[in-house]
């Protein structure tokens, strides 16, 4: 037990550790982010980004269309020991496929698995149905015969994986999972992108949140459909684990690099672009998607330190307090042996 105490104690620290260094990096990515951002609202100001005559939009990314088909991407650990970390996120995922599933007739959704433990609980819940192929008449050459996909009026299926993404998180993998999505939705397979992930600010400021990335609402606005707050004893136990690990529970001050970013988009200049504003803005508005992935994942591996660094404080108080236990009776049945035996020699000297 002593040994147990000691690995859940190293592990909590190196989880504390590991959160640390995520939220530098998260913290570091912010400047670029609110630049982008702002930018972007800079040339929504200054371009024709809404045809003039019918009012739809210029670029595809920013065109609604009616949802059939929508692309979850849920965002999970690899692994284990983080206290609820997982279930919550696949809890909030069921909770969303089964509101889509029972609205209009059911709606067409498509999954993007990141992180093992949702792959493997989402491939159990929702198998790939096998594909069947008519078969080949004796007066054809063919080998193989394509045919059209049939009607899939409310199903649910899982149609990519990414494993180890938290653990070596980069935004080139952002980037190519943004190309992935962005390719989709301007091709018309999927009429909507949501990212189901961990929001984390801080310690005790997190919530899991169901965000629309796709089609763009509002430059820099939120599109959370659907949030789940933390419960007040699950804040306090977050709170008392990073105490002890020396990690701060506030959130960080970025009112500097914010109003810095802002002031960009606000000031009353006329800025002469080297390509058109159009140009820049139907470049940009890639990037801006791939940026919102890369946050979500940021916060996510946040969250899933932070968490672990809580189910390892638990587990080592635990341990501490069998330790405890067990002396208390180890220490009883000694002194009751001892007292016995003592009982034992007067009684026989008694005799004597």
């Amino acid at each position: 037990m002593i040994n147990t105490r000691q690995i859940t104690r190293a592990m909590k620290m190196v989880s504390a550790a590991r959160l640390r260094r995520t939220q530098d990096r998260a913290l570091s990515a912010r400047p670029y982010a609110e630049m982008l951002t702002n930018v972007l609202k800079s040339l929504v100001m200054r371009a024709e980004i809404y045809d003039p005559e019918t009012g739809e939009p210029r670029h595809p990314l920013l065109a609604r269309r009616p949802e059939n088909t929508v692309l979850l991407i849920v965002v999970t650990g690899d692994k284990g020991l983080a206290g609820a970390f997982n279930t919550n996120i696949l809890k909030a995922a069921m909770k969303f496929i089964a509101s889509k599933s029972q609205s209009d007739g059911g709606k067409n959704i498509d999954i993007e698995a990141i992180g093992r433990k949702g792959r493997d609980f989402l491939r159990r819940r929702f198998p790939a149905a096998p594909v069947q192929q008519p078969p080949i008449s004796e007066t054809s050459d063919e080998s193989h015969v394509d045919t059209a996909p049939a009607s899939r009026a409310g199903a649910v299926q899982v149609v990519g994986e990414h494993i180890g993404v938290l653990g070596k998180l980069n935004f080139a993998q952002a980037k190519t999972l943004a190309e992935a999505v962005v390719r989709r939705y301007t091709s018309g397979e999927v009429d909507s992108v949501v990212l189901l992930y961990n929001e984390f600010k801080s310690v005790v400021a997190q919530r899991v949140v169901v965000d629309e990335v796709l089609p763009i609402v509002q430059i820099g606005a939120s599109g959370v459909r659907q949030a789940e707050e933390m419960a007040k004893e699950e804040k306090v136990r977050m709170a008392e684990a990073a105490a002890s690990a020396g990690v701060s529970v506030r959130e960080a001050d970025t009112h500097e690099i914010d109003a810095r970013a802002a002031a960009f988009a606000a000031a009353p200049v006329d800025y002469i672009y080297e390509q058109s504003p159009e140009e820049l803005f139907r470049d940009l508005v890639p990037r801006y998607v791939a940026l919102r992935i890369f946050r979500a994942l940021l916060e996510s591996s946040a969250a899933e330190h932070a968490a672990r660094m809580t189910a390892m404080d638990s587990a080592t108080n635990n341990a501490s307090d069998m330790i405890d236990a067990l002396t208390l009776s180890m220490n009883r049945a000694r002194q009751a042996k001892i007292t016995k035996e003592i009982i034992e020699i007067v009684s026989g000297a008694a005799a004597l």
